[in-house]
């Protein structure tokens, strides 16, 4: 798969571009502030419906326009499909699939399949657990869309059985056990949308772990074997760890366990927003006693890991790599540069050229500020 054309529309600060990619390596050279990895991101966005950089989809949208547009024209196997994301201010965002409208966003995941590293990806093994939980939802959301569908549904239950605990103490308290019993309905809504999600992710887990441990050794072979695990909020059969009904039933139990704190702190203690990805260094966690250099290469094996398992379960995804060089010694510069040799396209962003390896064959795109409102990419073939 490849990106064959890009349109940006009040994205970010590109009031407007037009910019034709072809396979093989592009390097999007310019200063900090330019505007570089705005293209990477929009590109990012198609294929995952969210940002690298923020949470929220404001800040996507540039200042003083009320909407943002993202066209892109993507070729898998010969075939062409355009794909055209609306970021709007205050309303619901809207898409299209070769010009043709579709009743949710949602729909066009799976059309751009991709894989992005950045900066940011050290915060997969430094940061909070809410990071790790990400990586595992966009990753499976783009194997199987219909994963998106069930991590919304799980979010809206979250929303309102969290809301019913915050009032439900009061009632609790007055021996009313109407709003009691209506807990017990979204206990049971929780536990079989959350089972949902959770065998999605440990059956990515479970595919992952040996790409990420070659990965891993790739990066560092002189380091700590790597190995990568789903921790739960509930307890978890080896045998049974995937199965939906099992999970479903091992939810329903731990929140009756956990029912009387719950209704104490006033918020859900069980359920898959609660799981993390256990990232190991031999026998000690990962965060919080990896040095620098191994946290960069464990966040680079989940990458690495990532790529590999979309590349032989469909077509080949694009790979964004987003400012990444400049952060990396030699060693881990080179064993990225040997994987993204044989991708069928490869996206970079650089603030010099100097951060390319010397070797490669890429062209070169450069980035200039503008005078006024228009936007400007001026193109440099090395």
């Amino acid at each position: 798969m490849y990106v064959r054309h890009l349109t940006l529309r009040d994205f970010r600060s590109w009031a407007h571009v037009d910019l034709e990619l072809t396979p093989g390596r592009t390097v999007f050279v310019g200063s900090n502030g330019f505007g570089k990895t705005n293209l990477v991101e929009a590109l990012w966005y198609c294929a995952t419906l969210g940002s690298h950089r923020v949470a929220t989809d404001a800040p996507l949208i540039r200042a003083g326009a009320q909407r943002a547009v993202i066209s892109t024209i993507v070729v898998n196997e010969g075939r062409e499909l355009a794909v055209d994301m609306e970021i709007a201010a205050g309303r619901a965002n809207k898409a299209r699939l070769n010009r043709s409208p579709v009743r949710s966003t949602r729909e066009v995941l799976g059309a751009v399949r991709a894989v992005l590293f950045a900066p940011e990806d050290l915060a997969l093994v430094r940061g909070d657990p809410g990071e790790r939980r990400r990586y595992l939802d966009e990753l499976a959301a783009v194997r199987r869309p219909r994963i998106a569908g069930i991590k919304a549904d799980y979010d809206k239950v979250l929303k309102q059985r969290t809301a019913l605990l915050k009032s439900a103490a009061g009632a609790r308290f007055r021996g009313d056990r109407s709003v009691l019993d209506t807990l017990d309905v979204w206990d049971g809504h929780l536990a079989a949308h959350g089972a949902e999600l959770m065998a999605a992710r440990i059956e990515l887990v479970n595919l992952l772990a040996p790409e990420m441990e070659k990965a891993y050794q790739l990066l560092a072979p002189a380091s700590r074997p790597a190995a990568i695990s789903y921790r739960s909020s509930v307890e978890l059969s080896g045998e049974d760890g995937a199965d939906r009904e099992f999970l479903e039933a091992a939810l329903l139990a731990g929140l009756a366990r956990r029912r009387d704190a719950e209704l104490e702190r006033g918020m859900c203690l069980v359920g898959p927003h609660r799981d993390d990805l256990d990232l190991r260094l031999g026998d000690q966690p990962a965060k919080g006693f990896a040095s620098h250099g191994e946290s960069w290469s464990m966040a680079l094996a989940l990458r690495l890991a990532a790529y590999e398992l979309l590349r032989t379960e469909g077509s080949e995804p694009v790979l964004i790599l987003d400012d990444v060089f400049a952060e990396l010694d030699n060693a881990r510069r080179r064993a990225l540069a040997g994987v993204a040799a044989d991708a069928e396209q490869v996206l970079v962003t650089a603030a010099v050229g100097e951060d390319i390896p010397e070797d490669w064959d890429a062209r070169r795109i450069g980035i200039s500020l503008v005078d006024d409102d228009s936007g400007r990419m001026s193109e440099v073939v090395s």
